[in-house]
């Protein structure tokens, strides 16, 4: 029933909120933590969905494992999101590429890409998933940007300190 559906649409809405005010008010613990093992999980956790779309994800990632200053947990929900609205303004046959790369010298950079997509605007639900991404980046001292022309994500996560154990 429509009841039912506005319900649980309230109840989504509510809980994007709390997660907003929970990103912008409880400081992170940031780790160096190796970026590829966090964003080989996202996009493990929504291969299968994007297989079924008919939408292929390509992702173009170095050999050596960068480690960035992270809370893994925000930023594997950030990696998500941008990844599930990636594949709600994808349509069959399209590509999705992801890269990582160390341009700079404190920065490693993550880009999501779709050339095939671009939408007019995203909807409320992928506005407020967006707007929870980059809260959650934005807590950890990193830097999101992103464009419906054609969609894209671009996150900037500071490096961090390996430290030798042996």
């Amino acid at each position: 029933s429509s009841s039912a559906i506005e319900v649980l649409r309230a109840c989504a809405l509510y809980r994007y909120l709390q997660d907003l005010v929970s990103a912008e008010s409880v400081e992170p613990e940031l780790l160096a933590t190796p970026l590829l093992p966090v964003l080989a999980n996202a996009i493990e956790g929504v291969h299968l969905m994007f297989r079924d779309s008919g939408i292929q994800i390509r992702s173009t990632l170095p050999d050596e494992c960068q480690v960035v200053s992270i809370n893994p947990k925000r930023t594997l929900a950030a990696l998500s999101s941008v990844l599930m609205i990636a594949h709600d303004v994808s349509h069959v046959g399209d590509t999705v590429e992801v890269t990582t790369s160390t341009d700079s010298p404190d920065s490693v950079h993550f880009v999501l890409e779709n050339k095939n997509a671009h939408p007019v605007a995203l909807n409320t639900q992928q506005g407020l998933s967006m707007a929870l991404a980059e809260a959650n980046v934005r807590s950890q001292r990193a830097a999101l940007s992103w464009s419906l022309e054609p969609f894209s994500v671009r996150v900037a996560f500071p490096k961090g300190v390996q430290v030798d154990l042996s």
